[in-house]
This record gives C-alpha cells, sequence and structure tokens, in this order.
C-alpha cells in the first residue's frame, strides 16, 4: 500500500477485520435455510432497522451521493429522501407484509396468481437486483482506486470477495448485526466529514456564493420528472426490494417492524445530506477531479491519518452491506421461488441453503463482470435503474394480491410485471425527459387494471 501512513493502513485494516469476523461468527449459528433467511423471526426494532440501513445506506448514499452533488448539487439528496420514504411505506404496510405469511414478495404473488406468476416474477424482477450489486461493485471500484490504483478486476475481485464474507455466511442475520455497527460507523463518518467540509469552507454562506445557485441548491436541478422521479423510484423500489421486506419479516411481531421501519426512515436522510456537503466542498477545491472519487479523497486529504483508515473501511463495509444485501434477496427469491419449486421434497433446508450461498456468489460474479466495461453512468444512477426496476415489477401485483385478493388471474399479474419491465428498459432506451419509473408503474398499472376489469366482468358472468 505505497503512499498511504501506516496509521491509516492499520485501522483499516483492524475495522475490516473486526467486520469480517462478525460475519464468520454469526454464520456459526446458522444450521438450515430458515436460520439464513429469517433468522428464528426474532428481531427488535433495532435489529430490523440495522437490516434495513445496512443494507440502504451504501455506496449510492455516499459516495454515489457526493458524486452526484460534485456534479449536479442538491438534486443529489434525493436517494437518501426517497430511501427514507420508502421506509414509510414499509412502517405502514408492515401489518399486511406480515400477515400475508409468506417469506418472499414473490411467494406473495405466486399464492394469489399461482406458481408460474411467482416464478416469472422472479425472473423479472432479477435485473434490478443485479444493477444495484452492479452500483455497489462500481462504487467499492472508486474506493480501491482512489486508495491503491489497482486494476478493475483486481478491484472488483476485492470487492466481491468482501460481499461474500459479509453475508454468505450468517444471512440475515449477518446482515442485521453488521447493519448495526456500519450505521453507527457511517454516522459518525458522515457527521464529522460533512462538519469538516462546512468548516474548512467557511460555512454554507460560502457554497451559496460560490456555486451556482441554479444547479446546485435546487432540488430539482436535473427536472421536476428526473429527480422527483428519482425519488419515487427509490421509495416504490424499497418496497419491492425482497432484502427490506424480508427484514420487516425477521421481525418477532408486528410492532417491531413497524418501529424498525420508522427508525430507518428517522436517521437515513441525514447521512444524504452530510455527503451532499462534502461533495460540495470538493467541487470548490478540487474542481477537475473524478467526481466518483469526491468522498474518498476528501477523507484522504482532510483527516488524520486513523480517522481516515476507520473511515474509509466504513464506506468500503456500507458498500459491501448493500451489495451483499442485494445478493441475499436475490439468493433468497432464486432458492425459496425457483430451486424449492422444481427440486420439489430434495429441497431440504440444507440443500436449500446450499442453493442460496451458490446463488449469491454467483449474482456477485456476473454483476463484478459488468462493472469491467465502460458503464459510463454515475454510481447512483445505477442505484436510481435499480429501485425503479423492482417496483415496475412488483409494485402493482403485490398490491393487488395484498389488498385485492381473488380478483385478477396469474395471467395478467404476469403480463403486468413484463409490461412494467419493459416500460422501464424502453424509457431508459428512448432517454425520455422523466424517471423511467413513471412509464413501468403506469404501463404495469394499465394491464393490472384490465385484469381486474376482466376478473369483474368474469364474476357477473357467472
Amino acid at each position: 500500500m505505497p503512499g498511504l501512513p501506516p496509521t491509516l493502513v492499520l485501522t483499516a485494516a483492524a475495522t475490516l477485520a473486526v467486520i469480517l469476523g462478525l460475519g464468520y461468527l454469526s454464520g456459526r449459528r446458522v444450521r438450515d435455510s430458515e436460520d439464513f433467511d429469517t433468522g428464528g423471526n426474532a428481531a427488535g426494532p433495532v435489529l430490523v432497522s440495522g437490516t434495513i440501513v445496512g443494507t440502504l445506506v451504501g455506496g449510492s448514499s455516499t459516495l454515489g451521493t457526493a458524486q452526484l452533488a460534485f456534479l449536479h448539487g442538491l438534486s443529489a439528496w434525493w436517494f437518501t429522501l426517497g430511501a427514507s420514504a420508502g421506509c414509510l411505506l414499509l412502517a405502514a404496510l408492515s401489518r399486511p407484509l406480515r400477515s400475508a405469511r409468506s417469506g418472499t414478495i414473490q411467494e406473495i404473488i405466486g399464492r394469489e396468481y399461482g406458481a408460474a406468476a411467482g416464478a416469472a416474477s422472479s425472473v423479472l424482477a432479477s435485473a434490478g437486483f443485479l444493477i444495484n450489486i452492479v452500483a455497489q461493485v462500481l462504487a467499492a471500484n472508486a474506493l480501491l482506486e482512489t486508495l491503491f490504483g489497482l486494476s478493475a478486476p483486481v478491484r472488483a475481485g476485492i470487492a466481491v470477495l468482501l460481499m461474500a464474507f459479509y453475508v454468505v455466511f450468517g444471512g440475515i442475520r449477518g446482515a442485521g448485526l453488521l447493519g448495526i455497527l456500519k450505521m453507527m460507523l457511517i454516522y459518525l463518518a458522515a457527521v464529522v466529514a460533512g462538519t469538516t467540509a462546512l468548516r474548512l469552507s467557511g460555512g454554507f454562506g460560502t457554497f451559496l456564493r460560490e456555486l451556482p445557485r441554479e444547479r446546485y441548491f435546487d432540488l430539482f436541478a436535473r427536472g421536476v420528472g428526473v429527480d422527483l422521479g428519482a425519488g419515487l423510484s427509490v421509495a416504490l423500489g424499497v418496497l419491492s426490494t425482497q432484502t427490506y421486506v424480508q427484514a420487516i419479516l425477521t421481525a418477532r411481531d408486528d410492532r417491531s417492524a413497524r418501529n424498525g421501519a420508522l427508525i430507518s426512515a428517522a436517521i437515513i436522510p441525514p447521512v444524504g445530506f452530510l455527503a451532499v456537503l462534502v461533495g460540495y466542498h470538493m467541487r470548490l477545491v478540487f474542481p477537475e477531479l473524478p467526481a466518483g472519487q469526491a468522498f474518498p479523497r476528501f477523507l484522504l486529504e482532510y483527516l488524520p491519518p486513523a480517522w481516515a483508515g476507520l473511515f474509509l473501511a466504513t464506506l468500503l463495509v456500507a458498500i459491501v452491506g448493500t451489495g451483499a444485501g442485494m445478493a441475499l434477496g436475490f439468493g433468497r427469491i432464486v432458492s425459496n421461488d425457483l430451486y424449492s419449486r422444481y427440486a420439489g421434497p430434495r429441497a431440504d433446508g440444507k440443500r436449500r441453503l446450499l442453493a442460496t450461498r451458490a446463488t449469491i456468489l454467483a449474482a456477485l460474479a456476473v454483476s463484478a463482470l459488468f462493472t469491467l466495461g465502460s458503464l459510463g453512468r454515475t454510481i447512483l444512477s445505477f442505484g436510481f435503474l435499480s429501485m425503479g426496476l423492482r417496483a415496475a415489477v412488483l409494485l402493482v401485483p403485490m398490491a393487488a394480491a395484498l389488498f385485492l385478493p381473488g380478483r385478477m388471474r396469474g395471467g395478467w399479474a404476469t403480463a403486468s410485471s413484463a409490461a412494467g419491465l419493459g416500460a422501464v428498459l424502453t424509457a431508459e432506451a428512448a432517454g425520455f425527459p422523466f424517471d423511467s419509473l413513471f412509464a413501468g408503474i403506469a404501463a404495469s398499472a394499465v394491464v393490472a387494471g384490465a385484469g381486474l376489469l376482466a376478473g369483474r366482468c368474469r364474476s357477473r358472468a357467472g
């Protein structure tokens, strides 16, 4: 590690060792897929919040937000604002989700519309998980490049190995316990970095004077359709993501689930705003800096080596935790909704555990391969897209299953998911002047509405 102070290296290594050690120790209590997926359904509100925040507050909330703030200012805050709104939705719907007594969103859909519809939604939603993992690997690449100047394949390999250690041993229990530790460290890092950026710049007034207001201090700097849609993508994406719903399902009771989601909603937005301040400062001082390096370069330039080592390791853990959490949700879906269905009686708890872990490793490896090319997008843009894809595929069929049971056939539910995915991809390819989520949700809702109308007509005819 040439050029880095020994104190920084030792502190970072010690932090990573503690994190990985906790992940391994949590895995020693995992005996089968039930322990891995739900942790025994005994989580209190703090552990529920740790699982949610430990996955939501990752590379997009820190490095990605500072990167977008460096380029576009306050509109970068929409990711964490949308994440908070999504947690409020989780809190409001925690009881119906738990009452469905299903392990995954796809299982909710499958119970209502049939196993084929559940399996189809699993396949269609997988793109959203993989894209979010890509975003986290990209964030890890930016951090590792700032620190060590490693080649892209080496950086991606390190990121994948850390994500695998984070969750492949301990599953949801590991994600929750490590999420609590990460939550505390991220808060400390964000507060120290954000307040230091404010102090070094001479206060917020300096930002107002030196940065163009119409670009850097407008929540809708990129356009209302783009920025509001981005926030909505995250909010609905949280509600449509297995990892966050799974955190609600692991709670010991409805109150713990709701309170865990409410805690998450309260503590996420400040992290994003503090990252915005770092982006502002780096734009003033290093305007030619590659935007993705804004946050890690700030830590290296302005903090004592011991603090910089702690916080850089924390940022890496934040990125790793989000990528691992997405991989965990994806693994749970494949194991529970696809493998168990086709393997039949052979799919006992130990075999499902093996299938889940193998799927996690495969998802991480495939996502890392995508980052080796020139993707030409910001970290946060992948975060927004992944959330929007999952919402467009799953939200409308899930809502209909929970609140309008027995009124739509499985074929219509599958068509609704497919229409949502197709509309998002079309909007992205066409470059529409608004977030692609709007097109996806609208298309999914239109098809589902037709299905509900067909069901009503069928009932009247009967």
